[in-house]
């Protein structure tokens, strides 16, 4: 069995926070649910929600120290609800400094554990 290689060029940080999550439907109307964050990295993040959000559809929510805004590229139904994974766009750039989710973990570390 052959597995998909990672194609990102930063690494996606582990996490569950929860976040109250806002868009805009194709009538215009603002949406919001409450969506479990799933993964992190400086320039995306991958969120589950219980509703499918359109690609491209541009999408915010807010932390304590930082706001966050980007564009929806994929979402995709696995049979616990809705991942969708979203683009972070301008000054919406992940930092640890600014927000650290309620837990967080960097999957290298597990590597690097397991090797051990």
């Amino acid at each position: 069995m052959t597995t998909m290689q990672e194609r990102r060029a930063e690494v996606r940080m582990m996490c569950a926070d929860l976040a109250e999550v806002f868009w805009r439907d194709r009538d215009g109307t603002t949406r919001h649910a409450v969506a479990l964050l799933e993964d992190i990295s400086q320039s995306g993040v991958c969120l589950q929600l219980e509703m499918p959000i359109p690609l491209g559809t541009a999408i915010r929510w807010e932390h304590p120290g930082q706001k966050f805004e980007g564009q929806v590229r994929y979402c995709a139904y696995r049979e616990i609800g809705y991942f969708v994974g979203v683009q972070l766009q301008g000054d919406s750039k992940w930092s640890r400094k600014a927000f650290k989710p309620q837990h967080l973990l960097d999957p290298r570390k597990l590597v690097a554990n397991a090797a051990k």
